[in-house]
């Protein structure tokens, strides 16, 4: 008889669906991104962000014990300063916004959680940059690498768990690696953003942190077009210290996800970045597709490529839905 195999019958009900289930999404593998604003009196919508918003200190103390609540693996956090320079001073000052709001949440939340930092320049600096410039208004490699030390001491003093050098800057988990175990900071690790290319996809995100950039950062973040510049990339991070690696942004780079979970021997995080998620929110404001389904779809996606964990703005509100 035709047909002879008939697939569907692992599909017929939800229990069975559930039984075969090949991709498992568990709130904590959600990495929840926090924005805090310097002086704010109040939470300040991001227009291009639909439903986040740049925290007050208190505020963002009480979404992080919410998202905690709600089962998220962890918090990631970026400080926006009322002032910047050239060097990014507000980013390793011991009471700049960042490290002042890492020590609320430490306090409150202890080892509950896992507490992660950005650990770049980009908020910090008046002209955008991840990184200090040279004469000619190139970013200087080593001498950003001076200044990702210090903010690195600055955030594991401060309580964080995890430091996130996104800068793509050669060697910055190195330096980062020797500065910490040098302070004897040794618990503390490092989730290098290994593979961040130069996308198109970050235009909310630099309304979030009210960035100063003008121009772009090809010359430090990666061609979206090369694949295995990324793989070297995680094994130069890997071979520095890096604790785990990831990769941003996560949609449009689900084979270089793929590519990574296949490749690196530590755990691989993906980014589900600023644009991806004003997409799929301003879709869903026109009702041209279901919410709560698309999200979940698009979370799935990244685990089935093999991201270990996610850092999405929907990581507590989808954590509810997956209790």
């Amino acid at each position: 008889m035709f047909p002879e195999h008939r697939p569907r019958r692992l599909r017929t009900t939800p229990a069975l669906r559930r039984l075969v289930s090949e991709t498992t999404l568990r709130p904590r593998q959600l990495i929840l991104p926090l924005f805090v604003a310097e002086g704010a009196s109040q939470p300040r919508p991001i227009a291009s962000m639909p439903g986040v918003v740049q925290h007050t200190r208190d505020t963002l103390r009480k979404a992080a014990a919410e998202a905690v609540e709600a089962g998220v693996g962890g918090l990631m956090l970026f400080g926006v300063p009322e002032t910047r320079d050239a060097v990014g001073s507000a980013a390793t000052d011991p009471d700049g916004i960042l490290n002042v709001a890492l020590r609320d949440l430490r306090a409150d939340l202890g080892d509950s959680t896992v507490l992660m930092a950005d650990t770049c320049l980009d908020e910090f600096t008046d002209h955008g940059h991840c990184g200090v410039l040279d004469a000619s208004g190139a970013v200087d490699n080593d001498a950003t690498l001076e200044r990702y030390a210090d903010m690195a001491l600055a955030q594991a003093e401060a309580g964080a768990h995890l430091l996130g050098p996104s800068g793509m800057m050669d060697g910055q988990v190195g330096v980062i690696r020797r500065a910490l175990d040098d302070a004897e900071y040794t618990d503390t690790g490092i989730l290098a953003y290994s593979a961040k290319y130069a996308s198109a996809f970050y235009g909310p995100f630099r309304e979030a942190v009210d960035s100063q950039l003008s121009g772009d950062r090809n010359t430090y973040q990666q061609d979206p077009g090369n694949a295995r510049e990324a793989l070297r990339e995680i094994e130069l991070d890997v071979a520095e210290g890096a604790d785990a690696v990831m990769v941003k942004p996560a949609l449009a780079y689900l084979d270089v996800v793929r590519a990574a979970a296949e490749a690196s021997p530590v755990p691989v995080a993906a980014y589900n970045i600023s644009g991806e998620y004003s997409m799929v929110e301003g879709a869903a404001a026109h009702g041209w597709v279901e919410r709560e389904r698309t999200i979940l779809e698009v979370l799935t996606s990244i685990r089935r490529a093999g991201a270990d964990m996610i850092l999405t703005y929907w990581a507590a509100e989808a954590a509810a839905w997956l209790d």
